[in-house]
This record gives structure tokens, sequence and C-alpha cells, in this order.
């Protein structure tokens, strides 16, 4: 059970080899986290990320291979885990790929793997979670989501569409919840320093996993419902969400 200070005590993780996951998953293990099922198509990646677990004081770590993409068979990974783990705690959809804007936008197929890895993917997955969720009547979903889907840039639209997506796919799932017991936080963070964004420039507020990871242990400390990764984020977009098209085009970036 989620203890009164908002921290689990089992989760599950769908892309557990994350960076910004595993830092999420560091810190709550130096809390009360102590069964984790990770889930992710990389199974050498898997079993690193669940050995260090262990190492660090959680009791049961299980690593299942999972396709985000397999909407068929969510369902069926939502009940193995909750077979596995008892009541879940925590699901956290970490499961993403930044995808290459130049290669997107022309090519039709590039662009449906990043909008169904990044938002039908993970819709379907917070479908299956939610329904386990709603039949014990208890439990936290929390969804990594991006500033770059609060108002998309040319810059990088493919991407920031499948953000936009699942954001708001997450926040009326969040609604559907309430009265439920279970409820759901979004995490929007900014530019991380990640594997995925290796090799790129950082963009304006840039953070890291571990800073990601602590803004969201807060967050769920506070049963916060959205959480800006940094805070500043959340000031700095009610200003710019309002921008005129012509000045937000002139944005770096």
């Amino acid at each position: 059970m989620i203890d009164a200070m908002g921290m689990p005590q089992s989760a599950v993780v769908l892309g557990g080899t994350s960076d910004i996951a595993r830092s999420v998953l560091r810190a709550l293990v130096a809390g009360r986290l102590r069964r984790v099922v990770l889930a992710g198509r990389d199974e050498v990646g898997l079993a690193a990320a669940a050995k260090e677990l262990q190492a660090l004081g959680a009791t049961h770590v299980d690593t299942v291979v999972f396709d985000i993409d397999d909407a068929a068979s969510h369902a069926a990974l939502a009940a193995d885990a909750a077979s596995r783990l008892g009541d879940l705690d925590m699901v956290l959809v970490a499961a993403g790929v930044l995808g290459e804007q130049s290669t997107d936008e022309v090519d039709p197929e590039a662009c449906a793997r990043v909008l169904t890895t990044n938002c039908t993917g993970p819709a379907a997955a917070l479908t299956a979670f939610a329904a386990v969720l709603r039949a014990q009547g208890h439990g936290r979903l929390v969804v990594l989501s991006s500033v770059a889907g609060v108002r998309v840039r040319r810059a990088n639209f493919v991407y920031g569409a499948s953000k936009a997506g699942i954001d708001a796919f997450a926040s009326g799932l969040a609604e559907s919840l309430r009265g439920s017991g279970a409820s759901l936080m979004i995490v929007r963070p900014g530019w991380v320093a990640t594997r995925m964004t290796r090799g790129r420039p950082p963009g304006p507020f840039a953070t890291t996993p571990d800073a990601v990871a602590s803004d969201v242990v807060a967050g769920l400390a506070r049963n916060a419902s959205v959480v800006w990764s940094p805070a500043a984020l959340g000031p700095a977009f009610a200003v710019l969400r309002l921008l005129p098209a012509a000045l937000w085009r002139r944005l770096p970036g």
C-alpha cells in the first residue's frame, strides 16, 4: 500500500530501462519501495536495472520483455503484474522515443512509429492498468509527458504532437479516475540529459534524470496532479502558451 507520505511499496515500470525511470526508482527504493516489475524491450538493460535495484535494497524485482506498441498485450501484462506483486501502488509509464524530426516529418511509417510509441501504446497501457487500479480501489498512475507537448514547436512537431496526445489522454483519464480511489500524475520535464538526447544541444531549463526524479518524488508526496520539472517551467509555459504565433516562431530551440 502507498504509505502516509504518498510513497509506494510496489511499482510497475513500462520503459524500465529509461534513464528517468531508473532515477525515479532509485529515489523510491531509498524510501519504502521494495517490489518492482520492470517491463521493456531491452532484456539485457532490464536485467541490469533489476540488479541495480536489488543492490540498493529492493527485495523482489521481476523483468518482463514487453513492447509498448503491442496494445493487444497490455491487458495481459497488467494482470500478470498484479499477480506478481499483489496490489499495485504505482504504475510509471516511461516508454518513449525521441525520433528524428527530419525523417519523421516526411516518412509516414517513421511518423507513425513515434506517435504509436509515445501516444497510442502508452494510452492503451494506461487503460489496461487503470482497470486494475479501479478494481483494487487505490494506486497511482504516473505518466512521463513533456513540455514539448504543451505547445508544439516546428523544430520537433512529430515528437511534440505525440506528447501532446498522451498528455491530453492522461488528463482525461485522471478525471475519469476521480472517486475510484486511484489517481494519476502527469510529469512534464523540459530538456533532460539522457541517452535519448545525447549529442543534441540542451534546451532552456535543461535538467537531469536525478533532478526529475526528485520532482516526481516530491509530487507523489503532495499528491500532485501535474509536476513540471524544473518547477519554473510551469509559470514559464503559462506565458508561452499565450504568445502570438509570430513571436512563438522566433524563440530559440
